[in-house]
C-alpha cells in the first residue's frame, strides 16, 4: 500500500535502514582508495605546560611512517572560528589529551605504533582540574550558552524565600558526562586539482566547510564536506572537531588522502563533554504548595581555551509560576578539556535539580507530586511574560498518571517490598525550547513524475531522510515513494546543524517552502515538462529572522518505577513511561524511537554514567566504555513513549516541535524521585551507584 500525502505522521519506514544493516551505508572512516594514509594523534600527557621537545626519530624509523606533524612543521592556520581547532600551532598544552603531534603512516597499525614511539618533553605548570562549589575563581558570565543572560532576577527571591512557610534548600551534584556516539569522530581528507573533499562524521557539513574555509584560507567553493551517514553525535559532532583539521593538515602536507579516526579513549579529551555542575535550588511556598520563590544557582567549569557555560538554570525561568525568581550561572576556568554540547544541554542537568527539588517540596507538604506541579502552572512564560504558543504539560502529567497507574500509589516511602527489593515510583516534568535556524532547499520535478529534494541536512540516526520526504510529499500531493531526498553534502542548499532538536523544523520548513513553490509552478505549467525538469530553490532566512511573539516549548512528563536491592544497593528500573506534547508528530515510528532513545540516555545519566577528573594526573578517569557505563536494553525491560495531539499554529508549516532531546530531560529526576520513594532516602548526587545507596539502606 502506498504512503500517500495524508501519511504525514504515519510510521513510514526509514529509507536508509536496509543500507545500514547490510553495510551499504558508508561512514567517514570507510572511505578507501589508492594512496590512503592514516593518522594517529599523540596526546599530551600533562595537564598544563609547554612542549619543549618532540623526538620523532624512533617513529620515523618505522618504514610505514611517512611523517610526524608537530607545532614546528604543521601547516599554519588562520585564526579558526573555534579555538579548539587551533591544533599544532604552538607549544602550549592547555589540558591533558591535547594533540601535540600527529603520526601519518601507510596503515593504522603503523600510525598507532609510531605515535607510541614519539617522545615528548614538557615544561609543566601546576594544574587545577577539580570543580568545587566555592572555588575562588568563580565568576558570573554575561551570558550562558544560547545567549541566555548569566543572571536573571524577578522580584526579591531571597526575601520571599525567608518569608515562605515551607522551604526547600538543597544542593545537587552531577559529574561530567560524555556523549559516546556509536561511531567515533572520524574524517577523511583528500585534494584533487586544488579542491578539498572531506568525509566527516559531523552533525553539519556546512559548518565544517565554513570552518575549514576560514582556517585554511580557502574559498568555500573549493571545499566539499560530506556527512552522508553519521552514527550518532548527541551534540559532540555539532561543531567541527580537531580531527577534521588534523586530517586536512596531513593531506595538505603529504599530498595524499589521509584518514583520521579517534580511538574512543581519546574522545573524552578532544570532542567535548557535559560539564559537571553543583546546583543549589531553593523553593519557597505556602502550605498549599503554591510557589512564592524559586532560586536556582549553577556552578560549573569551562576550559582555559574558551568559555562554555552550560545553561542549566534556564529551565527554571520557564517551568513554574512564581512572583519571585533568581537564576544564576557561575563558572570557573580550569585546566580541563573544553566542555561542549551534549543532548539537551542545560535542560538535562538543570531539570534534574529543579524536578528533584519539586519532589522534595511535595514530600515536605504531603501533596501528591503530580498535583503540586499542576498547582504551579503559569499562565505565561514566567521569565518573559510572553504567552505560550501551546503548553500542554498538565495534559502530559494527567495522561501519564493514567497510563502509569499513579492513582494507586501509596505515597509513604519505603513501604513496598518484594523479597529483598524495595519498590518505588517517581515523576518529573520535562521541557525543551522550540528552536529553528535558517535553511535552504531545492525541489525538482522530473518528466517521469518523480521528485527530488535537496537540502544539506544531516541524518545522525533520526530518520531525517524519511521525514523530509514525507514533508515534501505532503506539499506536492504525491505518494512519498515518488520523492527522493539528497542530504549530507555541503554543495547542496545550505541546511542548519542537526542539533538543538531543530533539524526537522529548520530543514522541513525550507523543504515545505520549496515543494509548495514547485507545486504552484507546476500548476501553471502547460504541456510536458522539459527534459531537464523544473527546479525551485527556496530559503527561510526571512521567516526565521522574525522573532516570535510567543514562548515556544515542548513539554513532557516522565514516570518511573524502580526496585532497589536492600542488600547490594543495586537499582533496577522496572518501568519508564514518557508522555509528550511536541506539536504535530511527523513520523510516529521514528518519533517513538527518538523519545525512547532519550529516555534510555536519561536512565544512564541517573544510574550508570559519570566521569570525574583525576586531581593528580588531570584527566578524566572514565575514558572508555569499560569504565564509562552506558545503559543497554536489559537495563529497562518496560519503556513506553506516548504523546498527545497538539495543534500549534505558531511554529512552522508542519506544526512540529523538536523531539530528539526532550526524552532525556526529566528521566533522571523521575528515577531519583522513585529511589527516594523506594528507600526513604534522598540522594542528591548522580549517578546513583550502589556505593552511594548502601549507607542509607537498613
Amino acid at each position: 500500500m502506498s504512503d500517500t500525502p495524508r501519511a504525514l505522521g504515519a510510521p513510514v519506514v526509514r529509507r536508509e535502514g536496509r543500507d545500514k544493516v547490510t553495510g551499504a551505508a558508508r561512514y567517514a572512516a570507510e572511505r578507501t582508495g589508492p594512496g590512503r594514509l592514516y593518522g594517529w594523534i599523540v596526546p599530551a600527557t600533562v595537564a598544563s605546560g609547554r612542549v619543549t621537545a618532540v623526538r620523532t626519530a624512533d617513529a620515523l624509523a618505522d618504514p610505514g611512517v611517512r611523517t610526524v606533524l608537530t607545532h614546528e612543521n604543521a601547516p599554519r592556520l588562520a585564526e579558526p572560528d573555534d579555538p579548539v581547532l587551533r591544533v599544532l600551532q604552538d607549544d602550549r598544552v592547555p589540558h591533558r589529551g591535547w594533540p601535540v603531534a600527529l603520526v601519518v603512516a601507510d596503515s593504522i597499525e603503523s600510525a598507532r605504533a609510531g605515535a607510541a614511539a614519539v617522545q615528548v618533553e614538557y615544561d609543566t605548570h601546576g594544574h587545577d582540574v577539580v570543580l568545587t562549589g566555592d572555588h575562588p575563581g568563580l565568576y558570573t558570565p554575561d551570558e550562558a550558552n544560547g545567549g541566555h543572560p548569566g543572571l536573571r532576577e524577578r522580584g526579591d527571591a531571597m526575601r520571599a524565600f525567608e518569608a515562605a512557610p515551607v522551604r526547600i534548600d538543597s544542593v545537587y551534584r552531577l559529574h561530567g558526562l560524555h556523549n559516546h556516539p556509536m561511531e567515533p569522530h572520524a574524517s577523511t581528507a583528500s585534494w584533487d586539482d586544488g579542491h578539498l573533499t572531506v568525509h566527516d562524521s559531523s552533525q553539519g557539513s556546512t559548518a565544517v566547510r565554513d570552518s575549514l574555509s576560514k582556517a585554511f584560507g580557502l574559498d568555500s567553493g573549493e571545499i566539499t564536506v560530506v556527512s552522508e551517514h553519521v552514527g550518532g553525535g548527541f551534540g559532540s559532532k555539532g561543531t567541527p572537531r580537531p580531527q577534521v583539521v588534523l586530517a586536512v593538515m596531513a593531506s595538505l602536507h603529504t599530498g595524499l588522502p589521509v584518514q583520521l579516526a579517534l580511538p574512543r579513549r581519546h574522545m573524552a579529551a578532544i570532542v567535548g563533554h557535559r560539564a559537571p555542575t553543583v546546583q543549589r535550588v531553593r523553593l519557597g511556598s505556602d502550605r498549599d504548595g503554591v510557589l512564592s520563590s524559586v532560586t536556582h544557582e549553577i556552578v560549573t567549569h569551562t576550559s582555559r581555551i574558551k568559555e562554555f557555560v552550560e545553561q542549566a538554570a534556564v529551565p527554571a525561568r520557564v517551568m513554574y509560576a512564581s512572583p519571585h525568581s533568581r537564576t544564576e550561572h557561575r563558572v570557573v576556568a580550569l585546566d580541563v578539556p573544553s566542555p561542549s554540547w551534549m543532548r539537551a544541554p542545560g535542560e538535562a542537568s538543570g531539570m534534574y535539580a529543579l524536578e528533584s527539588a519539586m519532589d522534595e517540596l511535595a514530600c515536605a507538604l504531603g501533596i501528591d507530586p503530580v498535583e503540586l506541579r499542576l498547582r504551579n502552572e503559569p499562565r505565561t512564560e514566567p521569565d518573559s511574560g510572553r504567552r505560550f504558543s501551546s503548553r500542554n504539560l498538565a495534559a502530559c502529567l494527567r495522561e501519564g498518571a493514567r497510563r502509569f497507574g499513579w492513582s494507586s500509589r501509596d505515597p509513604e516511602p519505603a513501604v513496598r517490598e518484594e523479597g529483598a527489593w524495595l519498590l518505588g515510583t517517581g515523576v518529573a516534568s520535562a521541557t525543551y525550547p522550540v528552536l529553528v535556524a535558517p535553511s535552504a532547499a531545492s525541489a525538482h520535478a522530473a518528466p517521469d513524475g518523480s521528485y527530488r529534494i535537496g537540502v544539506n541536512a544531516t541524518d545522525i540516526g533520526t530518520g531525517a531522510r524519511t521525514v523530509l520526504a514525507q514533508i515534501a510529499a505532503s506539499a506536492l500531493a504525491t505518494p512519498v515513494e515518488n520523492v527522493t531526498t539528497d542530504i549530507g553534502r555541503s554543495d547542496l542548499p545550505a541546511g542548519s546543524v542537526a542539533g538543538g532538536s531543530s533539524g526537522t523544523a529548520s530543514w522541513g520548513s525550507a523543504v515545505h517552502k520549496a515543494a509548495t513553490e514547485l507545486r504552484d509552478r507546476l500548476a501553471t505549467h502547460t504541456g510536458p515538462l522539459p527534459p531537464e525538469g523544473i527546479t525551485v530553490t527556496a530559503d527561510t532566512r526571512e521567516e526565521t529572522a522574525q522573532e516570535s511573539p510567543y514562548a515556544r516549548h515542548a513539554f513532557g512528563a516522565h514516570f518511573a518505577e524502580v526496585a532497589v536491592d536492600s542488600v547490594t544497593g543495586e537499582i533496577r528500573v522496572r518501568r519508564l513511561l514518557g508522555v509528550y506534547a511536541a506539536g504535530r508528530i511527523l513520523n510516529s515510528r521514528t518519533a517513538r524511537s527518538q523519545f525512547i532513545g532519550g529516555m534510555v540516555m536519561g536512565l544512564g545519566m541517573a544510574l550508570t554514567e559519570g566521569s570525574g577528573m583525576d586531581p593528580v594526573f588531570g584527566d578524566f578517569t572514565e575514558s572508555d566504555l569499560a569504565s564509562y557505563h552506558v545503559p543497554s536494553c536489559a537495563d529497562v525491560p518496560d519503556i513506553q513513549a506516548h504523546w498527545i495531539d497538539e495543534d500549534d499554529p505558531h511554529l512552522n508549516p508542519m506544526g512540529s516541535k523538536g523531539i530528539g532531546e526532550i526524552g532525556i530531560v526529566g528521566t533522571a529526576a523521575a528515577i531519583g524521585n522513585a529511589v527516594r520513594h523506594a528507600t526513604g532516602a534522598r540522594l542528591r548526587e548522580l549517578p546513583l551507584t550502589p556505593d552511594k545507596v548502601l549507607p542509607y539502606l537498613p
